[in-house]
């Protein structure tokens, strides 16, 4: 986790609870590189190794509830090898949430090569059957390809606020343009008579494509972060955001192949339609909903590309 030259503000009173967490003092020391969504900064805790912090603001009540969870994750994976850094505490104020973890001294990827790729496939290998916590992606990705609500099967699911929030605002991206609504009308249509999955076997990372999540030491993977939405599903859909990266550069169509290859192998042509359908969802719902109106057309062609691949591939 490579530094940068601007410190992180951090409440005093998240300083306080972690210290009091740990019993150490803890010193600020800078702003690690990534940390999009919590802000990552590098700590010195006394008589200790450094560490890094990582606050958010306190979105809804069981947020506290929702990173004890991934916690429990980490625990689980790393006792069978998975390269994610230890947890050392998690706590939260009347304004944030926050958890400290073990620093790793290597640098984010700036990018994935295709070498960084077919590691991360063999890692991801390591999630297989390891499901431990009932927060199931793989319900979730068919709810948002299928355009249903959380009620499956006569069967109310539960589903997290930001789930709910966004399957929301995906069912409006048709009002967004006529290329756009043309897109959704097709990925319906591919996913059209699909069952619900029946069961969550897999660890799911759920954001193993942000390069910034990626640490790489001498071009070996050395670990993965940003862990804190990890659930249960099938580990073909981290494979699919790899897929999805992989349109970015021709010099990835080689182990492109390979990852249709192991999703296909994974949950079939039906449940590739599905995983691929919700990816195109989501890419589409950031840049509509924050006003990016000019990276909707590139979503838009590399949706119709992926789905021609999966087409060709019936």
């Amino acid at each position: 986790m490579n530094q940068s030259t601007h410190p992180e503000e951090i409440p005093a009173e998240v300083l306080s609870d972690v210290a009091s967490a740990i019993g150490a003092e803890v010193t600020l020391l800078s702003r690690l590189i990534g940390g999009v969504n919590g802000g990552a900064v590098r700590v010195q805790l006394a008589g200790s190794a450094d560490a890094v912090l990582k606050a958010e603001p306190l979105a809804h009540p069981d947020h506290l509830d929702e990173t004890l969870r991934a916690q429990r994750v980490v625990e689980h994976m790393r006792r069978r090898g998975y390269p994610t850094p230890a947890w050392l505490a998690v706590g939260a104020t009347a304004t944030h949430v926050w958890h400290l973890m073990d620093f790793v001294d290597a640098a984010p990827a700036s990018e994935l090569i295709p070498s960084l790729i077919e590691q991360l496939m063999e890692i991801i290998e390591l999630q297989a059957g390891q499901a431990s916590e009932p927060y199931d992606h793989w319900s979730y990705v068919w709810r948002v390809a299928a355009g249903r609500d959380s009620a499956v099967a006569g069967q109310v699911l539960d589903e997290a606020p930001e789930h709910s929030q966004l399957r929301q605002s995906m069912s409006r991206l048709s009002e967004h343009s006529s290329e756009v609504s043309a897109l959704v009308e097709r990925l319906r249509l591919a996913c059209a008579g699909v069952p619900p999955p029946r069961d969550a076997p897999d660890m799911v990372h759920a954001d193993l494509a942000t390069p910034g999540n990626i640490l790489v030491r001498d071009g070996a993977v050395v670990a993965v972060v940003d862990i804190g939405n990890a659930g249960s599903g099938t580990r073909a859909i981290d494979l699919t955001t790899l897929l999805w990266y992989s349109f970015t550069d021709p010099l990835l169509d080689d182990v492109r192949r390979r990852l249709w290859t192991r999703i296909l192998d994974l949950v079939g042509w039906d449940g590739a339609a599905v995983l691929t359908a919700a990816h195109i969802l989501h890419m589409l719902e950031i840049p509509v909903r924050h006003g990016r109106h000019d990276v909707v057309p590139g979503v838009v062609e590399r949706g119709h590309r992926a789905l021609d691949e999966l087409d060709a591939l019936r």
